[in-house]
């Protein structure tokens, strides 16, 4: 049976906005308060789904949240008719505002974790919404995530779907921007590894001093648990933390995995050699495996921060080649696009390199590997997903349309207050779940 990784990009929402919520996120705090661009954010993602399905690839789309979410400012005491809700908060609390009001679901790596049938015990794929403790933000994501993914892939036979772990700094998961999945075929049991930032119960381990480390390694083991996984199949690698005070706050900022191809930097990992020791081990077999390591030398971890190296897609293309999918930054910066180049001659499965603009998404804080959700499927498992959320010509022109007709072209800080950017977002949102049959995910359809 046929084998092969499908992807799932966030669709930007109508909400697209600067606010410079995630402390730790470089690009995210240098954007505060600039002007964004919604419909051309939106467009840019689509554009480059709509490249990676022209190489090619299995492609989908992943469903924005409702934003403002005036649920939550209720539940914080403001209260009135919706409109009301929002003059309060944009007077009393206009942080509190701004956070509701994020579009930071767009970056789906963080949606969730995703163990493919061939590695989990009961055969089937196991999906875990993140709990995105450590931002408030983004914890206000999880169980409409659980309900956008359960609609996208309904199938029990094939799929099984878990409630986030509990909602506390204990066990903080920020999903696959910290799982990478290593195989010799995507049909094959691979190594599952986890990358976590501090240990909870143990505050005499090493933690970043500056910034959060918001994944544990308690989640970590948690989710490998509820997925059913071997002990001989899984690693927990510890993320440096001198790497996440520089602003590497997550794992896909500084390594990135597919199939049988590791790309990290030599300052990525606590106990680097050890840890890759008993990934090769576990792999099996040793010659097959990449460990691509790019040193200080050729690359800072500023300058892979600067331009998102490390948060580039790894994708296997259908001649079985790979090939980068990489943010426009990297072309532009002279280091690391004489890297990139030196690197596609090296031998390794790595063939070629293909720049797309994201702008929109890397002005706040997020590459092409933050942008998309990866899930392993055999092509029965692909059969069973809601045809309706995965990439075709006609899925493309409509969702073009669709932006067109409801988005704003520009949103500044103090436009998150106007009441009818909440009648705007409920009403792109509503028609959204009809184009892709998602049924009534949102609360406001409930």
């Amino acid at each position: 049976m046929k084998y092969f990784e499908a992807n799932f990009d966030g669709l930007v929402g109508p909400t697209h906005n600067y606010a410079g919520l995630s402390v730790g996120n470089v690009a995210s705090l240098n954007n505060a308060k600039n002007t964004s661009n919604p419909k051309q954010a939106a467009k840019q993602g689509l554009a480059k789904m709509k490249a990676l399905a022209d190489l090619g690839m299995v492609q989908g789309v992943l469903a924005p949240q409702e934003r403002p979410d005036v649920y939550t400012l209720r539940r914080l005491g403001f209260a009135g008719t919706d409109a009301e809700v929002i003059a309060k908060a944009a007077k009393q609390a206009p942080a509190v505002l701004r956070a509701v009001c994020s579009a930071s679901s767009m970056w789906t790596a963080n949606a969730a974790t995703i163990s493919p049938s061939k590695d989990t015990a009961d055969g089937r794929v196991h999906f875990t919404p993140a709990n995105l403790t450590n931002k408030f933000h983004r914890s206000l994501e999880p169980e409409t995530t659980g309900r956008i993914l359960q609609a996208m892939f309904s199938d029990s036979k094939h799929f099984a779907h878990h409630t986030h772990l509990p909602d506390n700094d204990h066990f903080g998961d920020e999903g696959a921007a910290n799982h990478t999945r290593l195989c010799s075929g995507y049909g094959e049991q691979g190594v599952e590894l986890f990358v976590f930032g501090r240990y909870a119960f143990d505050y005499n381990k090493p933690a970043p001093r500056n910034f959060p480390a918001r994944h544990t390694f308690e989640a970590c083991e948690a989710v490998a648990r509820l997925h059913g996984l071997s002990d001989d199949k899984v690693v927990y690698i510890q993320q440096s933390p001198e790497v996440i005070d520089q602003g590497v706050f997550h794992n896909d900022v500084i390594a990135v995995g597919n199939q049988n191809v590791l790309f990290y930097h030599q300052q990525a990992f606590v106990d680097s050699d050890t840890k890759l020791a008993e990934v090769q081990r576990k792999f099996g077999d040793k010659t097959a495996l990449h460990l691509i390591e790019v040193l200080d030398h050729e690359v800072s971890v500023q300058e892979a921060i600067q331009t998102y190296l490390f948060n580039t897609q790894v994708i296997t293309l259908p001649s079985g080649e790979m090939a980068i999918i990489a943010p426009t930054e990297c072309r532009d910066h002279p280091r690391v696009s004489a890297y990139l180049a030196e690197l596609t001659g090296r031998g390794t499965p790595i063939k070629y390199v293909h720049y797309y603009d994201v702008k929109q998404s890397m002005r706040n804080g997020g590459g092409p590997a933050c942008l998309r959700l990866r899930v392993a499927l055999s092509e029965a498992e692909r059969q069973a997903v809601n045809p309706n959320v995965l990439l075709t010509d006609a899925l493309f022109n409509r969702l073009n349309q669709w932006v067109d007709t409801h988005y704003r072209d520009q949103i500044s800080e103090a436009e998150l207050a106007d009441p009818l950017l909440l009648v705007e977002s409920r009403t792109a949102l509503d028609e959204l779940t009809k184009i892709l049959n998602l049924g009534s995910v949102y609360r406001f359809q409930q």
